[in-house]
């Protein structure tokens, strides 16, 4: 297997350290700043302007992670839906301003959701439970999606609690719109895999297929989000590359770690086994 491209996950503050490594190849780029509500709800213009004052010479792909606190996409209440759905909007204004072609956004499908959509199956003209989720996050991301359409924004799902792929894969193509894809956290993956009987990692890949867009590379132990370096947990990433390796598109490639500083490390594992350059 040819070995594949990763960048990284990172902060602006991270970017002056990185900077001459993302350059050097190209490599993909997400940046995090934009996941926080004091970003969003301050002047997310400068933090844009700071970010592109750093990544001068930068042509790799450029994605940035979008607001998920506390902003669940299934929110149906009438004085907070607004709300939420405004900051995805804004989230999708600075991907743009950035120049990113991608924001990740959270799965709103939970461990309950598994257990208990089917208990409420579609009847006749009746939505089914699931149906009427579908229809709950149409409301909060119909602007952001006509936004993300017109500048050329893609947003990517992430998976979270999610333990079948398949809801995730049904909302993003419910949209229609090429401006809606799917990302994969392999550490979120393998926490569901070990924590609630999720499948493994690669098979989450696999069932995405041509609508995976970004994956996040991190590793864990099946039991927590741990945000690891490659190598440290359990993820069995031959499987995991050897799955985005099949697919027909190359879907953007970063680690996304708790600590910035475990990128080398993380690096090294990964060359060392052949599967990233």
């Amino acid at each position: 297997m040819t070995p594949l491209k990763i960048g990284a996950a990172l902060m602006v503050a991270d970017l002056p350290h990185f900077r001459d490594w993302l350059i050097a190849d190209q490599r993909d780029l997400e940046v995090q700043d934009f996941l926080l509500p004091e970003v969003l709800l301050g002047d997310w213009q400068d933090r844009v302007a700071s970010a592109k004052a750093h990544l001068d010479g930068f042509e790799g792909r450029l994605g940035i992670h979008g607001p998920f606190y506390d902003l669940a996409l299934d929110t149906a209440d009438p004085e907070i839906a607004p709300i939420v759905a405004r900051r995805y909007v804004t989230g999708v204004r600075a991907a743009a301003a950035l120049g990113a072609s991608q924001m990740v956004i959270h799965s709103p499908y939970t461990t309950w959701d598994w257990f208990n959509l089917g208990n409420n199956p579609r009847v006749g003209n009746t939505p089914s439970a699931a149906d009427h989720k579908i229809e709950k996050v149409h409301a909060i991301l119909r602007e952001a999606v006509a936004v993300a359409e017109a500048e050329g924004v893609t947003l990517v799902i992430e998976n979270i609690e999610d333990i079948d792929p398949g809801f995730r894969r049904d909302l993003a193509t419910s949209f229609g719109s090429d401006a809606v894809k799917l990302s994969i956290d392999t550490g979120h993956a393998h926490y569901a895999h070990g924590a609630t009987g999720a499948p493994p990692v690669d098979y989450f890949i696999a069932d995405a297929g041509p609508l995976l867009a970004h994956v996040h590379l991190q590793d864990a132990d099946g039991f927590a989000d741990r945000h690891w370096a490659p190598g440290r947990g359990t993820v069995n990433w031959h499987a995991v590359f050897a799955a985005i390796a099949a697919l027909p598109q190359r879907p953007h490639l970063v680690l996304e770690l708790r600590e910035a500083a475990d990128i080398p490390a993380a690096m090294a594992y990964l060359q060392g086994q052949g599967l990233a350059c």
